[in-house]
């Protein structure tokens, strides 16, 4: 199951550099400098989180593929969809309901690594 994870995690950093290229290039004349600001904050946890995604499936075959190192790249993968995309959502709309999904994925984010951390603590020598 987490060879999926590694091309899960490829495709959402390459999105984040693509999506790191469209608001440096398109949303820059478009979007107010906060906005613009919260556009690059999904951008930056998203690459983040991308290349976590990539690490936990690789980390895998060392660790085993426990139901904590499953939960890890699930929850980081959620955690970018939540968190990126409501910043994203956000900063291009401006609409307000989207501010408070931004901390459930922060928390999946939280969580994410937590279970890493425990798996980790929990794997055999």
């Amino acid at each position: 199951m987490l060879k999926s994870y590694v091309s899960i995690g490829a495709v959402v950093a390459l999105l984040a550099v693509a999506f790191g290229a469209f608001g440096a290039h398109s949303l820059k004349g478009h979007l107010s400098e906060d906005d613009l600001s919260v556009f690059e904050t999904g951008v930056r946890y998203q690459m983040y989180h991308g290349l976590g995604i990539l690490l936990v499936a690789l980390l895998s075959d060392r660790l085993g593929a426990g139901k904590l190192v499953v939960w890890s790249a699930r929850l980081l993968t959620i955690g970018v969809v939540l968190f990126s995309g409501s910043l994203y959502a956000l900063s291009m709309t401006g609409i307000d309901a989207f501010g408070p999904i931004t901390p459930i994925g922060g928390v999946a984010f939280l969580a994410g690594w937590l279970c890493l951390a425990l798996a980790v603590r929990g794997a055999k020598r």
